[in-house]
């Protein structure tokens, strides 16, 4: 799902001082059932991303319905909004002014159960040692704010709410190609400012990196 990559191979070599501008542009907040609105008009304004996903794969077990389908669309933004209301979905909304322009997905392992149960995770499995608490799995960025490090606020962002629920080892898994479909999970190099180290290769055109988070 999303389509923070193009925000995340412009932050590749960005000087301290444009990190610096885009941080007194924007602004970030965890979203919560308040914000639903502000998530849900992002996502609307792209048919929301990704035929539909509303940012649910990785929350689901397995698949749902063809994708792109009208019905498939609307289970997935009606589920989105029931699991924050219940406490399960969890991400990071990145502002310019009143408006939310950025995403990053966030969670408990257990509330993003689909990677571990895709094949290429299990296959690797066995050699990875005891899973991660967290999981980073998805970025967007509305597409006039790109390559303004909105999605590098965000993953601070995300590391930050993360550190205040106790921390952990967070597992993420970044493109390592800017051409890659697959840069929806953000890039490589900017997992790897943030103090996350490859682990393993993940597919192709990914990388699965890990951080552990101290309170």
């Amino acid at each position: 799902m999303s389509g923070g990559a193009t925000d995340g191979r412009a932050s590749v070599g960005r000087s301290p001082s444009a990190n610096a501008r885009a941080s007194d542009q924007f602004s970030t907040a965890e979203l919560e059932p308040a914000r639903w609105d502000d998530f849900e008009a992002l996502f609307r304004k792209y048919h929301g991303v990704q035929a539909g996903c509303w940012c649910m794969f990785y929350h689901r077990e397995g698949p749902t319905g063809p994708l792109g389908s009208r019905a498939r669309q609307e289970a997935n933004r009606r589920d989105h909004r029931a699991l924050l209301a219940g406490g399960h979905a969890n991400g990071i909304l990145v502002y310019r002014g009143a408006r939310a322009v950025g995403w990053c997905q966030f969670g408990p392992r257990q509330d993003l159960p689909r990677v571990e149960r895709g094949r290429k995770y299990r296959a690797m499995a066995a050699d990875l040692g005891p899973l991660p608490q967290w999981r980073i799995t998805c970025f967007f960025v509305d597409r006039p704010y790109r390559r303004s490090g909105v999605a590098r606020l965000a993953l601070r962002a995300a590391l930050e709410a993360i550190r205040r629920r106790g921390g952990g080892t967070v597992e993420a898994y970044p493109a390592n190609r800017m051409t890659a479909v697959a840069t929806w999970f953000g890039t490589l190099g900017m997992f790897e400012r943030e103090g996350f180290r490859s682990v393993r290769p993940f597919g192709r055109s990914n990388v699965l990196v890990r951080r552990t988070i101290r309170r």
